[in-house]
């Protein structure tokens, strides 16, 4: 009985039509890398010192620049051996009872007592507009802006498991379709939210139907085109994601109000709607539901679309290889092999998830340049798929994925030792360690699919891409709240974190050229299996050369 591949070879494994719907899926990640790592422009924090009613005042009447109010009001402390202006104290002194006139050049405050802020924040934000400005989310507050992007995170875990039961229960468009509408309705409703509370709980709706979404968009592509496709496929629509990042940073320019920004954002998905008339089901999973005759029927389209004839009636197809109805949690970690690899994948998911969110949203407090800064971050990315592309089936996967994590470990280290005199080469070290675990995360996705057995794939790679959201919602608080005590701090555990993934990695076996295992059995004894496998080609060797033998001789 026909298999959907050999259907699937007949229409075309990556002919126009899937070409079509491939361009037009990928568009969906640019959106996402917004609602992802917006909070760098979203949640930019300006420099700040307390406010003091009278000394506004006094600056309107005399003409001060805000540098010089502030002396007024925030003293001098010492952070890094050098001498700041503090953002979180402020003399203790009532200007209002004070004679305090245009002149005060003769003014000693150094000896005055100091306490925190008690008439709030003054900012010098330069025209853009945060949601850090708008609520006074900084000092004691600081560690709710940091929840902005933990809630994204917690919506992405959610939705990772409702969705993947929802687009297997009712279908890849379906869900797609759903979470579109999701996405366009909470990222509005954030815009126009009147309080940081409903701004939480809508950023974490959004979350949740933007993985969701994300996710069947994954799956649809790869299961439209041939099994020697879906892994290249699987690595370009990621890296379509990256473009994301080049066009974010522009919209940020131009667009400063947060609100107008989320809007901006947001506004795609409801286009994406019309691609109810462009993309078609997938005619796997249509098989999946015992719906055959709707799958010959999209198949049979997108073999027109390829110019392509089928060669045979299929009346009848199989369907692929289900998942066991006994696979459970448990046969992650029973054995030890099977242990042994998840936690070593679970380790890099998170890993990935912290270092590759934490260098992001770093640009936005180092003090340089934040669009140029994210923008030349961006273009760093491009390099990762290419990479991944020539080295997996050359050199193998351990290596790469191993070095991938290294060298990000590395350059974090050696950046957070370079002294801010020499920006560019700390920029330059930056981006290597940006490349290095952009590829590492590319990698985890597929290298995690080789390492299960069937019965088992779906439900391990979701298990261990649970530790990317957790990841996720711990770097923030990695991050702001370690920079605080020293700014370079986050990147030494980064770097740490990444060692230690890179030297886990050595841990697991090379995939290239194994065939995905089918039982337990096959990962517990991987010699075995090669061992069958040597046999069987030993033996169609021997088969051929009898055959030619044979032929020979009857010739002569």
């Amino acid at each position: 009985m026909a298999t959907f591949d050999d259907l699937l070879e007949d229409a075309g494994t990556f002919g126009r039509s899937q070409k079509r719907i491939f361009a037009l899926l990928c568009i969906v990640s640019f959106p996402f890398s917004g609602v992802y790592l917006g909070i760098v422009f979203q949640g930019y924090t300006p420099d700040h010192w307390c406010r003091h009613s009278a000394v506004v005042d006094r600056r309107q009447e005399c003409g001060w620049s805000l540098a010089h109010s502030r002396m007024l009001t925030a003293p001098l402390v010492n952070i890094s051996g050098a001498l700041h202006h503090s953002s979180c104290e402020q003399h203790d002194v009532d200007w209002n009872t004070t004679v305090l006139t245009c002149n005060t050049q003769e003014l000693d405050l150094t000896h005055l007592p100091v306490t925190s802020c008690k008439d709030g924040w003054e900012y010098d934000y330069e025209g853009r507009k945060s949601f850090v400005v708008e609520f006074d989310l900084v000092c004691s507050d600081a560690w709710l802006a940091d929840l902005y992007q933990s809630t994204i995170n917690l919506g992405f875990l959610v939705g990772s498991f409702a969705f993947g039961y929802f687009a297997d229960r009712f279908g890849r468009k379906i869900s797609f379709l759903m979470s579109n509408i999701l996405n366009f309705v909470a990222g509005v409703v954030l815009a126009l939210a009147p309080n940081y509370i409903s701004i939480l709980v809508m950023r974490t709706i959004l979350g949740f139907g933007v993985k969701g979404g994300w996710m069947a968009t994954y799956v649809l592509l790869t299961e439209i085109v041939g099994v020697e496709y879906r892994r290249t496929v699987g690595i370009l629509f990621q890296m379509f994601f990256s473009v994301g990042n080049l066009i974010l940073p522009l919209l940020a320019y131009f667009v400063t109000d947060w609100r107008w920004l989320q809007v901006v954002i947001c506004a795609p998905y409801i286009f994406f709607l019309f691609y109810y008339w462009f993309i078609p089901e997938s005619p796997r999973w249509l098989i999946s539901q015992k719906n055959t005759a709707k799958a010959l029927e999209i198949t049979e389209a997108i073999a027109k679309e390829n110019k392509m004839k089928f060669s045979k009636n299929y009346e009848t197809l199989s369907e692929d290889e289900a998942d066991s109805p006994s696979a459970s949690l448990l046969d992650l970690v029973r054995t030890p092999n099977m242990r042994k690899h998840t936690f070593i994948l679970m380790f890099n998911w998170f890993t990935s998830a912290v270092v590759y969110q934490g260098l992001i949203m770093r640009v936005g407090i180092t003090g340089g340049n934040v669009y140029i800064d994210f923008l030349i971050s961006g273009l760093v990315e491009f390099p990762a798929a290419f990479l991944i592309l020539l080295t997996i089936e050359r050199v193998g996967r351990r290596l790469p994925f191993s070095l991938a994590n290294i060298v990000a470990g590395a350059s974090c280290l050696i950046t957070a030792f370079i002294p801010d005199s020499m920006f560019w080469f700390k920029t330059v070290v930056a981006c290597i360690g940006r490349l290095g675990i952009t590829m590492a995360f590319e990698m985890v996705v597929f290298v995690n699919t080789e390492l299960y057995p069937t019965f088992v794939r779906n439900l391990g790679v979701s298990v261990c891409s649970t530790l990317c959201d957790v990841g996720g919602i711990v770097a923030p608080f990695l991050l702001y709240r370690l920079a605080v005590v020293w700014l370079e701090l986050p990147l030494i555990i980064f770097g740490v974190v990444a060692f230690i993934a890179g030297g886990l990695v050595l841990l697991l076996p090379e995939t290239k050229g194994v065939p995905l295992p089918e039982t337990i059995d096959d990962i517990e004894f991987p010699n075995r299996k090669n061992q069958d496998l040597a046999e069987k080609q030993q033996k169609t060797k021997l088969l051929k050369s009898e055959l030619t033998n044979n032929k020979e001789t009857t010739t002569v």
